[in-house]
């Protein structure tokens, strides 16, 4: 069996072929535009927190997908190839769990989750005390986790605080205004973010992440680079965006040319950047990416930058 990723919000779009269904003012809820992208991959949580060696424990990815109705393959056994494509975001959980994790209790004190969707690291991982967890994203999906969140009794040892605003508009003011101090250690993830992001934001994104960071912050990035070219040219990726998400996920995405990759603008910018190649750190987990998915996935850098100084 052949198998290729969805892809879902993880890819980064270089192409000029697909024509953007985006606006730079654009806005969606759990089920439409990119927030059905986080829906898909909260099902993907799902399936690796039901495999006996998950490398991910969500034990609220299922209720988010029940509670919208919708029909996507949450159980290994539902989609035999879905199920080897969720190996990709087992992989690219845990590599980022381990990065804020590790931050945390090194002494960051804050961690800010750009675009949040449903992650709920808030909830699943152990956090020092003292530490206080930012999520960011719009307000139609922040409000959606947050009531099904409640109805599971989700309780969190970590200070959590909702920011809605969109990463496009003035989110420094709303982050600040929330109580984030930039003169503390900070950890932050853009995690399945960037190709969702005109040129000119992401470009403004770091931006804003430099001035708000204190010598001793990291930030956990992932990269698509030459990868996405395999993903979105598959008619595999085509059939398995329509089923799962209903949509074509490359009109999602934003097909700017990018001046510079993460890293290197990074290591321009006073970061010591270390990348992993997502296919190195299958094996690393004792889960190898399956052939199919390794061919195009395997490429996919999964990156974190400490700030020094």
């Amino acid at each position: 069996m052949r198998v290729i990723f969805v892809g879902v919000s993880l890819a980064y779009l270089r192409t000029r072929v697909i024509v953007d269904m985006r606006r730079d003012d654009d806005q969606w809820d759990i089920t439409t535009s990119v927030g059905a992208t986080a829906l898909a991959v909260a099902a993907g949580r799902a399936v690796e927190t039901k495999r006996s060696d998950g490398l991910v424990n969500d034990p609220y990815a299922q209720a988010f997908v029940d509670a919208t109705g919708k029909d996507m393959p949450d159980r290994p056994f539902d989609d035999e190839a879905w199920a080897a494509q969720a190996t990709y975001l087992g992989v690219r959980s845990r590599f980022f769990d381990d990065c804020l994790s590790g931050a945390a209790q090194a002494g960051a004190e804050q961690v800010v989750i750009l675009a949040a969707g449903l992650d709920t690291r808030a909830f699943r991982l152990s956090w020092p005390a003292g530490v206080t967890v930012y999520e960011i994203d719009q307000s139609a999906v922040l409000d959606f986790k947050d009531r099904i969140l409640d109805q599971e009794g989700a309780d969190t040892a970590a200070g959590r605080i909702v920011v809605p605003v969109d990463l496009r508009h003035d989110w420094p003011a709303a982050l600040t205004g929330a109580g984030f101090d930039p003169s503390r250690r900070t950890v932050w993830l853009a995690e399945g973010l960037l190709p969702y992001l005109p040129a000119a934001a992401e470009h403004l994104l770091f931006e804003r992440v430099q001035e708000l960071s204190a010598p001793g912050s990291r930030i956990a990035v992932e990269h698509f680079g030459g990868s996405i070219d395999k993903i979105t040219s598959s008619p595999e990726f085509q059939t398995m965006s329509q089923q799962v998400i209903g949509a074509d996920v490359r009109t999602l995405f934003f097909s700017e040319d990018r001046d510079a990759a993460p890293d290197v603008w990074l290591s321009g910018h006073g970061w010591t950047v270390t990348s992993s190649l997502a296919g190195d750190l299958a094996q690393e987990y004792g889960r190898p990416l399956p052939p199919g998915v390794a061919e195009v996935m395997g490429g996919i850098e999964l990156m974190r930058a400490d700030l020094t100084g």
